[in-house]
């Protein structure tokens, strides 16, 4: 895809030292954009990605738990950069917490490691809010900014097992919605991106025949192209909207799109 209005932009991801991150990270320095990639902490796959990404990317650790470090990556962006204009809330964590057989054998709900849940729940839905509360005023002051963040598939939501993971997910949608609403009329989109099933990344055990609960496996390059879309002026005034990338046509970015009807669809 071909998206000029990506090129000079300005883009902060979170988790993008590896994975899905990773993969929106390198199609977007690809295609002009600065690049600010934070990981938990300090890590060889940090710097390797950043190396990766070309001479205008910058890393920083940053534990988007805290509300201090949200806001320093927000501020490192900006001292970088000059300004913020997409953040990609796509840090979090996974099931791995809770039991390495998690896919397998699941885990009920009352047997699960309070702190492994706790853990998820700030990660996975303290963490985004922390930085789009960060981002936002600066992209307010801009009159221009998109906030994506990185979803799962309604299966996994609701699905035995995958709980404090999958019901996280459904906070973040429904924070979305409620994001945008806020931010209506600002110049701030802010929508949701997912691949549409298990990838392969390390949310997943590692096996000899690593697959997702439908038996399928996809690869994490596949957030790529809607991930480019969703930060080029193409996607300007979408918002509250939700892509899977699983169904991405770069022709007809409709294709892809699932917030039809009147109510969300959480469950």
């Amino acid at each position: 895809m071909n998206h000029p209005s990506v090129n000079g932009r300005v883009v902060l991801i979170t988790g993008g030292s590896r994975g899905l991150g990773r993969e929106m990270a390198l199609a977007l320095a690809g295609a002009g954009a600065r690049v600010v990639i934070t990981g938990a902490g300090p890590s060889d796959a940090l710097s390797a990605t950043c190396r990766d990404l070309g001479n205008d990317a910058v890393s920083i650790a940053a534990d988007v738990t805290s509300p201090a470090a949200a806001a320093e990556a927000v501020a490192t962006a900006v001292r970088s950069f000059g300004r913020l204009d997409v953040l990609i809330n796509n840090a979090g964590l996974g099931m791995r917490m809770i039991s390495e057989t998690f896919n397998t054998t699941p885990t009920k709900f009352w047997e699960a490691d309070s702190n492994a849940w706790r853990d998820i729940v700030n990660a996975n839905i303290n963490g985004p809010f922390h930085m789009a509360r960060a981002a936002v005023p600066q992209m307010l002051a801009q009159g221009f900014g998109k906030i994506i963040n990185i979803s799962t598939s309604y299966q996994t939501m609701v699905r035995t097992g995958y709980a404090p993971y999958g019901p996280s997910k459904a906070f973040l949608e429904a924070a979305s919605r409620v994001w945008a609403a806020d931010l209506a009329g600002t110049g701030v989109d802010v929508n949701v991106l997912l691949p549409g099933g298990a990838t392969d990344t390390d949310l997943l055990p590692p096996a000899p025949d690593k697959k997702g609960a439908d038996g399928n496996l996809l690869p994490p390059d596949i957030m790529r192209a809607p991930a480019l879309w969703l930060a080029s002026d193409a996607s300007n005034g979408i918002t509250g909207a939700r892509y899977i990338a699983r169904l991405w046509q770069d022709e007809d970015p409709d294709a892809a799109r699932d917030d039809r009807g009147e109510k969300p669809r959480i469950m």
